[in-house]
């Protein structure tokens, strides 16, 4: 008889039990309101990213629920990340390159293993300019010069060494035969002085995001001599790819989202569905454009393929770069 009376108990504890699971588990995830974690201030490329999938994912009424973008700066990302592996499934943070090379250059101990790849999502691409008088007309006459004497070129670069902006060109004279670390790179605080230092003679070439310098080339203000993408970029169609001049690379600057660890398949599952419909919607197309972004999707799969990817990429140029022994 005592077994008996056990029974209604014990079922009314693994109702109990079943009831404060994993709410992707009974299929109602997501249970309370979603938060976007920018790992900045407001303005720039993670913040305009963090926003732009709240104004998409809720104006098309992908996501029922409230999303809130949180802003968490400090660190090159260290702040909001640390932040977001503390949380649960329902905080996400957007990501880039960052999250890698943080961590090879020996500035944090989070890696893009502590985290739960969710979606890469867009892209900018690299520009390596000089001014519209330059001696230089193309990117192998530069690299050519650069490789005789590689302390005659000033080249600028901001914020600082080890960015996607640094590494690119990195890439690239690696590809092309000269050590990297003899470059002779001057570093400034961000893009907008670094393009202001080309203008007024300080330096010899710049590279940069292209949004930096793809309004002054097509002004006739500078020349943009090489582009980091696959294929030639709309609009200025008359500037070669890297591959198209002779070095064979395509160097992304992408942006993506990311979870906190251990997020259930379900929990993954959902955020491959609404983020797959989000990307084809025109509304992120329309903000893709506006900010000479690329479409970059990839699913939650392809993005853990993709970082393990570039993560071994980053290593070996941050090696080459002389940053670290």
């Amino acid at each position: 008889m005592r077994k008996l009376a056990m029974i209604p108990i014990l079922l009314l504890l693994l109702f109990m039990t079943a009831c404060s699971g994993s709410a992707s588990g009974n299929g109602d995830y997501p249970t309370q309101n979603i938060e976007i974690v920018a790992p900045a201030s407001p303005g720039g490329g993670w913040d305009l990213t963090a926003r732009s999938l709240e104004k998409v994912l809720s104006g098309q009424e992908l996501v029922k629920q409230n999303i809130n973008v949180v802003n968490k700066p400090g660190g090159g990302g260290e702040v909001g990340w640390k932040y977001l592996k503390s949380q649960d499934s329902h905080s996400l943070a957007v990501n880039s390159s960052l999250v890698l090379t943080n961590n090879l250059l020996g500035q944090s101990d989070l890696t893009y293993k502590d985290f739960t790849p969710i979606a890469t999502l867009a892209t900018e691409w690299q520009a390596l300019a000089v001014p519209a008088d330059s001696e230089f007309s193309t990117a192998s006459e530069f690299l050519e010069a650069t490789k005789a004497d590689p302390a005659s070129i000033k080249i600028g670069v901001g914020p600082g060494l080890g960015n996607d902006d640094h590494l690119s060109l990195v890439q690239a004279a690696s590809e092309f035969g000269i050590n990297p670390s003899q470059l002779n790179f001057l570093v400034y605080e961000g893009g907008g002085d670094v393009v202001t230092a080309l203008l007024g003679g300080h330096v010899d070439a710049v590279t940069t995001s292209l949004s930096e310098v793809k309004d002054q080339h097509l002004a006739g203000k500078l020349k943009i001599l090489a582009v980091s993408s696959e294929k030639p970029v709309k609009g200025i169609e008359d500037v070669p790819t890297w591959k198209e001049a002779g070095v064979d690379m395509v160097f992304p600057h992408w942006r993506g989202i990311m979870g906190p660890p251990d997020m259930t398949e379900e929990e993954i599952a959902y955020w491959d569905e609404k983020l797959s419909k989000m990307v084809k919607t025109d509304e992120w197309k329309k903000i893709l454009e506006n900010n000479d972004w690329e479409g970059f999707y990839k699913n939650s799969e392809e993005t853990k393929a993709f970082l393990q990817e570039q993560h071994d990429l980053y290593k070996q140029l941050v090696e080459d770069s002389g940053l670290v022994n």
